[in-house]
């Protein structure tokens, strides 16, 4: 498995958010003795925030503004009490504590070893960065659809990443575990990997937890694919 560069989604395959909002939203005091679907709330912040990012052509905010917006329409939808706005500010913020998956950080650094990798994602730029740190996660590149002002899975998005990075699209994989992303990046000339992340949504679990497509590769774990590249 020969590659130029891979090219991560970020949010979702990289990071464990609904696990890590879920734990701060359980440590919200004025919360603690109401009873309510924290894992459901979780999952409707980020419904709210995707239906509102996903596929924006060169808004005037980014994922950070949306995050802000949806966690105060979910708190109307579960209809709960409001919050200071320390507590708001500490709630929107946990987007930036977000935690990895625990077999990525090993695995990716053992693939840096032979090949680039870029964080390719939605996510605001800074956000990339507080996490990055947090989860000891180093990346060659950054690519965030707020640099580029158009948003997955607008074509144009991967259109730009792949000249960005100085190549033909056909010699980068994009790796995650979203069908959506990979289908767009498949249809701008990308080669994908589909890397199942089973509890991504929690007990839930994810809307499209199969791949939809005849993706390049499939894998459940991280190693795995670690593996796969340098054999």
């Amino acid at each position: 498995m020969v590659y130029r560069t891979l090219a991560f989604d970020t949010g979702g395959t990289v990071l464990d958010w609904h696990g890590s909002l879920f734990q701060d939203l359980k440590a919200i005091g004025p919360w603690q003795s109401i009873d309510f679907d924290r894992h459901e709330f979780v999952n409707t912040w980020r419904r709210y925030t995707m239906k509102g990012i996903v596929g924006q052509m060169r808004p005037d905010f980014h994922m950070d503004d949306v995050h802000w917006r949806t966690l105060a329409q979910t708190i109307d939808a579960f209809r709960l009490p409001a919050l200071s706005n320390d507590a708001m500010e500490h709630l929107w913020r946990g987007w930036h504590r977000l935690r990895a998956w625990p077999d990525f950080p090993a695995a990716l650094a053992r693939i840096r070893q032979h090949t680039p990798v870029v964080s390719f994602t939605m996510l605001p730029t800074s956000l990339i960065i507080d996490v990055s740190r947090l989860n000891a996660i180093t990346w060659d590149a950054v690519i965030s659809c707020q640099m580029i002002g158009v948003y997955k899975p607008h074509p144009e998005a991967y259109q730009t990443a792949a000249a960005w990075m100085g190549l033909d699209p056909k010699e980068i994989l994009m790796v995650a575990c979203h069908n959506f992303d990979l289908n767009a990046a498949q249809d701008a000339g990308f080669k994908t990997a589909f890397v199942r992340r089973a509890e991504e949504w929690g007990p839930a679990g994810p809307p499209d937890p199969l791949p939809n497509r005849d993706y390049d590769h499939v894998f459940d774990r991280f190693d795995q694919l670690a593996d796969a590249l340098i054999a």
